[in-house]
């Protein structure tokens, strides 16, 4: 019976083969798309082709993050797996912004497994879960009440959606954020909103000042 023996050689050939095909996903994505990536939040394509790794040819994409000064270079295969996506549309991001004042949703469950729940949302780069995990949270919005991990959360994933909402509206994400608080803090019951109102104007004045005094 004859003995076939597959060498390094002949993996190398079958690995680059398969490698150098280009990948049905990356087609959606071109350089300068603002993109989505789970864990990282809104980038921009910088680049999208064939790259030598290793001494075989992959089809890459390259994405820059100007918030953190971070590139990373993703597999094409590695879209699906990675949750890396598009900007969302208008329309959809118009949707995610109704959801901020929808009825919050009580969980009695213990903080660790909330936390964890939580992270997984932020870490998940759907933009409606953010609005809902925001919703969630939104008493942390203009108040130091909640707990630190709490409010930890609550401003990581109010980072992240005032990102993507400022880049689909072409804002100025600070601007953008204090919107969403201000809608946030709105829908609070109203004694609860008018000292959230009142907590969130006096830390804008006082940042105000800060800057005043740094100026002089």
């Amino acid at each position: 019976m004859a003995v076939v023996v597959i060498t390094k050689a002949m993996t190398d050939e079958a690995f680059a083969a398969t490698a150098a095909q280009s990948s049905p996903a990356a087609k959606q994505f071109k350089t300068g798309d603002a993109v989505v990536y789970p864990g990282h939040g809104v980038g921009r394509v910088d680049h999208v082709g064939m790259q030598d790794v290793a001494g075989h040819k992959i089809e890459m994409i390259q994405i820059s993050f100007a918030e953190n000064q971070m590139t990373i270079r993703l597999p094409a295969a590695k879209v699906a797996t990675t949750g890396l996506r598009k900007l969302s549309s208008k329309a959809d991001a118009e949707k995610a912004i109704a959801a901020l004042s929808g009825r919050p949703r009580i969980s009695k469950v213990m903080w660790s497994k909330r936390a964890q729940e939580y992270q997984a949302r932020i870490n998940s780069g759907d933009l409606l879960a953010l609005a809902e995990l925001l919703r969630d949270l939104r008493r942390n919005a203009g108040s130091q009440d909640g707990s630190f991990s709490e409010r930890q959360i609550f401003e990581t994933a109010l980072d992240r959606f005032a990102s993507e909402i400022a880049t689909v509206r072409g804002e100025d994400k600070a601007d953008t954020s204090q919107q969403l608080i201000a809608l946030l803090i709105k829908a609070q019951p109203a004694s609860v909103a008018a000292a959230a109102e009142k907590a969130a104007a006096k830390e804008k004045a006082e940042a105000k000042d800060g800057d005043t005094e740094a100026e002089d």
